[in-house]
């Protein structure tokens, strides 16, 4: 009698344990469904952005050695899915557009100007790579990568409360994985790249300014003559 009891008991407790956990992951989809919804809406309400950006790249390889860039950041929706984006970075002085599929990168110093498409950039555009999220729909989020979510209620250093997400691309990507943490009105305000070798971009917004005016020459780089040009 008293074994049969034990089982009933241990039988009983399983089904509450797995009853409990069945409901914690029906929450933690419906959060998710909740947040990408949020990110569409706020994807498709905004027009342009001003903000300044903090670009970190951190090589796993050399110890965790980082290198902080830091600048402002300009996007507007395009007549293309492609947004229209212009990144201007103080140290070292730095400006890169991209628009219409095509990116020009400019180092006044070096005097030298990198021209190509936004699929050849490689590492010249890792910071637009991660704004590109901004951008993304609900149904590009879900066809090209696995959703989870990894943290709520998460501070970021520029005070702002987010949800934490990561994303696992479906199919074959120059990188392993991202990150991005969401605020409760959908926008990303920071965003993370792993790459193969675990090597990390991290991009933080601060100081945001949505729907500002912005021309379409504000997203041109004029590079003067002289300036040796490179293609790729």
């Amino acid at each position: 009698m008293r074994e049969l009891v034990k089982v009933i008991l241990f039988t009983a407790v399983c089904g509450m344990f797995l009853g409990s956990v069945a409901v914690n992951t029906a929450s933690a989809q419906n959060k998710l469904q909740e947040i990408k919804k949020r990110m569409d809406e706020h994807n498709k309400a905004l027009t342009t952005l001003r903000a300044k950006v903090t670009m970190v790249k951190t090589n796993a390889q050399l110890g965790g050695d980082s290198d902080t860039q830091i600048g402002t950041v300009i996007y507007a929706k395009g007549k293309s899915r492609e947004p229209l984006v212009r990144l201007d970075w103080e140290k070292p002085e730095e400006s890169l557009a991209i628009k219409n599929g095509q990116y020009v990168m400019y180092r006044p110093k070096l005097k030298i100007a990198y021209i190509g498409t936004t699929k050849s950039a490689g590492e010249k555009g890792k910071a637009g790579s991660a704004l590109a999220f901004m951008s993304m729909s609900k149904a590009e989020l879900d066809v090209n990568y696995t959703i989870r979510l990894l943290g709520e209620n998460e501070t970021l250093k520029s005070g702002v409360q987010t949800w934490h997400l990561e994303l696992l691309p479906k199919t074959k990507s120059s990188y392993k994985s991202a990150e991005i943490w969401v605020d409760p009105d959908g926008m990303p305000h920071q965003t993370k790249i792993i790459e193969m070798n675990n090597d990390t971009t991290t991009v933080l917004l601060t100081n945001l300014e949505k729907h500002v005016k912005l021309d379409g020459s504000a997203f041109q780089i004029k590079v003067p003559d002289g300036t040796k040009i490179q293609k790729s």
